[in-house]
């Protein structure tokens, strides 16, 4: 059954972005496209995988969504009045031949009152298509400003993704709360090689990805590593750090997904379609989804990370040039709309992609 024990992959990384351009000429030059998707598990050969948790934040295993409440029933009033003896207001000469009538206890005739059942909870339909995480509001910045380590290295790597950790934490802690949600932080690990986790065995051949089960981010050392040594020019080493970003941000949009049980409810709704079709519907809404609440992240902090000049166009271009050849993620054209439609905003309400036509979430 597919959902919070399954990953949550992104896409794999294109060797490379554009070059920029010309002046006087237009246009972009999309060198090479993103490596298709790996979803398969293969033998564990070695775990090189460290915990990475940003400023003391826990990690729970067992996601919530929205807070419950009991209902208390209130206590039936018993009558006020009191019995009275029915006393004679002379005294009697004779013996009477009556006695008067003994007072009796009075007896609430009041019924008990059934005791309310518990309100229901929101339905795996209203968690996908009418979540309160919808109504928010737009993120606010959080003033994230880039590392100034490097992904040159392990420890270059490692400070990107602490950094990015806390303040995509700060930034969605105040969206989750107001949806009535309990927010909690996920758990980072970076990994090389081959790590063995709740969800699977999987190679760094193969993209990012987050397990729902532990709620947490598995980044990919080899690739964030890989792609900024790989090429020499600044622009490229620029879409090395744009591309870490947007990944780092899109695997914590499923940890969203996690936190609000819109991948719990995915799961159980993917789990009753009659054919694999609408099962790669139902994945390629999920994934453009966290697609989308990455870009609001990115685009809530655009001034401050910053996202502009050649970090932008190499932003621009990443969005617009992902492959799809498992047909589970969404192909190039609507992964750019979802993206773009969440950076402009800010806002988890234009984010709705369970509510879509098919033709957006091809």
């Amino acid at each position: 059954m597919p959902g919070p024990g399954q990953p949550q992959f992104g896409w794999g990384a294109p060797p490379g972005g554009p070059k920029p351009p010309k002046k006087g000429r237009g246009g972009l030059i999309a060198v090479l496209v993103l490596v298709g998707v790996l979803l398969v598990g293969v033998t564990a050969l070695k775990i090189v995988s460290s915990a990475l948790k940003g400023d003391g934040d826990p990690s729970y295993a067992s996601p919530t969504t929205t807070t419950s409440y009991s209902p208390t029933n209130q206590p039936t009033k018993e009558p006020s009045g009191q019995p009275t003896n029915n006393v004679p207001t002379t005294k009697p000469t004779a013996q009477p031949t009556t006695q008067a009538p003994r007072p009796t206890a009075t007896r609430s005739t009041a019924t008990a009152t059934a005791k309310p059942t518990a309100k229901p909870g929101p339905t795996d339909s209203d968690l996908v298509l009418r979540n309160r995480l919808y109504k928010a509001g737009a993120m606010a910045s959080v003033s994230c400003r880039e590392s100034k380590a490097r992904q040159s290295t392990v420890a270059g790597a490692r400070a990107n993704y602490k950094n990015l950790l806390g303040c995509l934490n700060r930034a969605w802690a105040p969206l989750v709360a107001k949806s009535g949600g309990r927010f909690r932080a996920p758990t980072v690990r970076i990994f090389s090689g081959t790590v063995t986790t709740p969800c699977g065995t999987h190679s760094d051949s193969g993209p990012p990805f987050f397990c729902g089960t532990t709620d947490t981010i598995y980044m990919n050392l080899t690739e964030d590593i890989g792609n900024y040594n790989r090429y020499p020019q600044a622009y490229q080493k620029v879409w090395a750090r744009m591309w870490m970003l947007h990944q780092f941000a899109h695997e914590y949009g499923h940890h969203i997904q996690n936190n609000m049980g819109i991948l719990q409810a995915y799961a159980r709704i993917r789990y009753e379609r009659p054919n694999y079709a609408m099962e790669l519907q139902d994945s390629r809404r999920l994934e453009l989804q966290a697609s989308c609440f990455s870009d609001i992240f990115i685009g809530a902090n655009r001034r401050t990370y910053p996202i502009s000049g050649q970090s932008l166009f190499q932003w621009r271009w990443l969005i617009g040039h992902v492959t799809d050849n498992a047909n589970d993620h969404g192909d190039a054209n609507n992964h750019q709309y979802w993206a773009t439609r969440g950076y402009n905003s800010r806002n988890p309400s234009v984010c709705n992609t369970f509510a879509a036509s098919a033709a957006k979430v091809q």
